[in-house]
């Protein structure tokens, strides 16, 4: 408790008591309440922006992948733009017309084929399934483990119907192709006038910043530059090698299988796994010496990948480490779907281009090289 102060009066022998006036004590808490406020205020809006980002996740995904589609035809525009005498734009238009052309030459020559192997992919990969299983279920140990595993027919909500399973692959089809839509023309305006946009974003940096803003940014595109061409190089060899080596097998459905790999190289570590498995199973309904064979191929044409392709054309990119990329893969996976695992490795890339330049570079004062350059 505050002791009254006690006041002698001038010219007099009397002492009076004197309590300190209220305001003081409201004084003294006044700073600490305003700071509280503003710590609150800050956490506050710390929280709404990170929902409000969880909430545009998908819609942050897809500017992502348009941007990696501009940087893809940036970099075949650039190569144009170098080894010809068109001008910068116009060398763009030569690139997106070329592709167009590819890929419509590509669908008028492949597509009746693939579409055609496709649906017999579909049609006999349960039959392979069914037949592996009745093989393995000679073993004693194997039925056991197959008898608590639920039938397919099971494993499906009891209301559900032909008219819903259409339903829902209808809509999964068409929300993809409004992704692959979105995509595409993100990245070709961005490719159009990539200036107006960069410079738009160093708007958002205090004008002392701007100039190391500008470095970090183009060389988080060059890492992820590098990184996309050696990716698209690797998945056109892939594709190849796979199709050709199956067909050299006698594999059933050969060009199918080496499209599903060429697409499924995208992803690395996990992907090349995933488009083993219908090779395997495929073959296994030859014989068990064609699975090997299938298996040995894979392997092959991985290691070419892994130690030849990609050191080749991304030695100027960020070098990911197996498990960081597999752990990355499962993380953005598990989080954001498909197409976080899709995009997991080039947002690895870019997160460790601004770890490396922002933290390590410019506020532990360690050298770093900069990737892209």
């Amino acid at each position: 408790m505050n002791q009254p102060e006690p006041e002698r009066q001038a010219g007099s022998g009397h002492v009076s008591l004197r309590r300190p006036p209220f305001g003081n004590t409201a004084s003294q808490h006044g700073p600490f309440a305003i700071r509280t406020l503003i710590v609150v205020g800050m956490v506050a809006t710390v929280v709404l922006v990170c929902l409000f980002l969880w909430a545009v996740i998908d819609v942050l995904l897809l500017t992502f992948a348009g941007i990696l589609f501009a940087i893809f035809l940036r970099s075949l525009s650039q190569g144009v733009y170098r080894y010809t005498p068109l001008r910068e734009g116009w060398a763009l238009v030569v690139v997106v017309l070329g592709l167009v052309a590819l890929l419509g030459v590509g669908a008028w020559l492949l597509a009746p084929q693939v579409a055609e192997q496709g649906d017999r992919l579909i049609e006999r990969l349960p039959r392979a399934v069914q037949q592996i299983k009745a093989q393995v279920e000679q073993y004693q140990w194997s039925r056991r483990l197959f008898a608590k595993v639920p039938e397919p027919e099971e494993m499906l909500p009891e209301n559900a119907d032909v008219l819903t399973g259409a339903i829902g692959v209808f809509s999964t089809t068409l929300g993809a192709l409004a992704n692959v839509v979105i995509i595409l023309f993100v990245g070709l305006f961005l490719a159009i006038e990539p200036k107006l946009y960069t410079d738009g974003c160093l708007r958002l940096v205090p004008i002392g910043k701007r100039a190391r803003a500008r470095e970090v940014l183009y060389a988080a595109g060059g890492a992820l530059q590098w990184w996309l061409v050696g990716k698209v190089v690797a998945m056109l060899v892939v594709g190849v090698l796979t199709a050709l080596g199956l067909w050299l097998l006698e594999v059933e459905l050969a060009l199918t299988l080496g499209l599903i790999a060429a697409l499924l190289t995208f992803i690395p570590n996990l992907g090349p796994v995933l488009a083993l498995m219908p090779a395997v199973l495929l073959a296994l309904m030859h014989s068990p010496t064609q699975a090997l064979y299938v298996i040995l191929l894979y392997l092959a044409i991985q290691t070419v990948e892994s130690y030849v392709l990609t050191p080749l054309v991304q030695r100027r990119t960020v070098s990911l480490s197996p498990a960081l990329t597999i752990t990355a893969q499962v993380a953005l996976g598990v989080l954001l779907g498909g197409l976080g695992l899709v995009l997991a490795t080039p947002l690895t890339i870019l997160l460790l281009v601004l770890i490396q330049m922002l933290y390590i570079e410019d506020t532990l004062g360690d050298s770093v090289k900069v990737p892209g350059q």
